[in-house]
């Protein structure tokens, strides 16, 4: 059963797992070259009651792994929030996904986010269903902005407004 949970610190081995393969086989993240734990336990702590990070669990191993960050450190920007999500190369296509952005959502509107963003690298279909599931509009696209794999990548911002109506919220 999957199980959705505040991410701890003896979580880091498996999201590090998780976020290096995607450095190394994806364009999802435009880091280039794998993380170290020291390097991910800083980006851990960046993680608090404000801007969760949570995992999802299966049979007592970590799958996939949701945070909502700072989006820009000026003070008007304060209800604004970045979305990221990562799932396991085993897991995908198992309502992972689903599951984590259900429940990071809820606590975004919870904490009285107004506005959640994610940028999403061109030809992710996956990930931009995912997003438009849940309510997410293309918001504007940076053409050619990362350059990874001996190429250049756009990256398209996808934007949800909390408080309205998003039934999809529960979805």
């Amino acid at each position: 059963m999957l199980h959705i949970r505040d991410a701890v610190l003896g979580d880091l081995p498996s999201m590090l797992r998780i976020y290096n393969h995607a450095i190394t086989h994806l364009v999802a993240t435009f880091d280039l070259e794998p993380q170290t734990i020291a390097q991910r336990e800083v980006w851990f702590h960046k993680h608090n009651k404000n801007h969760p990070l949570i995992v999802a669990e299966w049979e007592q191993e970590v799958v996939g792994y949701c945070c909502l960050s700072t989006f820009r450190e000026k003070p008007a920007y304060n209800k604004t929030v970045e979305l990221s999500v990562y799932i396991d190369a085993e897991q995908r296509g198992r309502g992972i996904g689903t599951a984590l952005l259900s429940e990071i959502l809820q606590r975004a509107e919870q904490l009285g986010y107004h506005t959640v963003i994610s940028g999403i690298v061109g030809g992710n279909e996956s990930s931009v269903k995912l997003h438009e599931k849940f309510g997410f509009t293309l918001a504007g696209r940076f053409q050619e902005v990362g350059f990874k794999f001996g190429e250049w990548h756009d990256v398209y911002f996808y934007q949800l407004l909390l408080g309205q109506e998003h039934s999809s919220l529960s979805r």
